[in-house]
């Protein structure tokens, strides 16, 4: 039996927030209903879709199965009620509304996309933009976020990446803390000075071991945060890798080592497959990518 499109609704909620109480308040129904309609569908259709803990639901393999057909379904779902190609205004005329949820690492979150948001929001004023900012991975199959940016290109699943623009970082230091500090004229000096950087085990992608080749055998002050790592080069705690858009937000540092230690970098914009199809995402993703490559390039001629 083929499931209608409601049961495959309420089994993308349930399969995105891994629990019927979450589940319940996405879609406006009791939890006791949402389980109900879960063990139906996978009567019709004669499988198990997840696996039931006290923790939660997980997606079976035939459930990821289900997924991936559940939300091509819904991207078709989207197209259909935006209308008839030609009929009616376009997303430009009208502007964009609904929700936008972007995944980010806290440095393009804090330092660039709230500037970027707050202009299309100004724009665009029935748009919902939401940021999450973690310094992870998002899963976009579980719908984590409608979008994300990421410090490297995914090579698995079902996902398109974009590359959005480059960045630059460099050592920097607060002047407090260099006025009272050994001397710093080469990389090897970096031996005699406190480092602020990430904790090693909690670096979650390669690209952002800043220090791998810099000798540094010794983080003294270290956080998962690069907005934490920022706030303690401010109080003079060391030396550390800062993100050049970020330093225009942190005028007491200087770069150091300019011409021994400078690091390129790149932001992707990485989306769900099956969302290529839907036009207001599109439009967004477009004017996100234009926002993000204008403002990084204006914080950077500040340095």
């Amino acid at each position: 039996m083929l499931p209608h499109w409601d049961d495959l609704r309420l089994f993308l909620a349930v399969a995105r927030a891994e629990t019927l109480s979450a589940a319940a308040k996405d879609v406006r129904k009791d939890a006791a209903t949402l389980g109900r309609r879960v063990a139906r569908l996978e009567r019709d259709l004669d499988v198990v879709l997840f696996r039931k803990s006290p923790q939660g639901y997980a997606l079976t393999d035939a459930g990821a199965q289900l997924l991936e057909r559940a939300e091509t379904a819904e991207t078709a779902m989207r197209a259909a009620t935006e209308g008839i190609s030609g009929a009616g205004p376009t997303q430009a005329e009208t502007g964009l509304t609904g929700q936008v949820r972007i995944g980010a690492p806290d440095g393009c979150a804090n330092y660039v996309l709230p500037q970027v948001c707050a202009a299309l929001g100004k724009a665009h004023p029935a748009l919902d933009i939401q940021i999450v900012a973690l310094p992870r991975v998002f899963n976009l199959s579980r719908r984590e976020a409608d979008l994300a940016i990421g410090v490297s290109a995914p090579t698995a699943g079902q996902l398109t990446v974009q590359r959005i623009t480059d960045y630059r970082l460099h050592l920097a230091a607060s002047e407090t803390y260099l006025e009272g500090a050994a001397p710093l004229a080469k990389m090897t000096d970096l031996q005699s000075h406190r480092i602020v950087g990430y904790i090693p085990d909690m670096i979650f992608d390669r690209e952002l071991d800043y220090l791998a080749d810099a000798g540094v055998e010794r983080v003294a002050l270290a956080s998962n945060s690069v907005a934490v790592q920022l706030n303690l080069l401010r109080q003079g705690a060391g030396v550390g890798v800062v993100h050049d858009f970020a330093l225009p937000f942190a005028p007491g540092l200087r770069r150091v080592l300019l011409d021994q230690m400078s690091l390129l970098r790149s932001f992707f914009l990485i989306r769900h497959q099956s969302d290529t199809r839907d036009r207001r995402l599109n439009a967004f993703a477009e004017l996100l990518v234009q926002g993000v490559r204008s403002e990084i390039a204006r914080l950077e001629e500040y340095v």
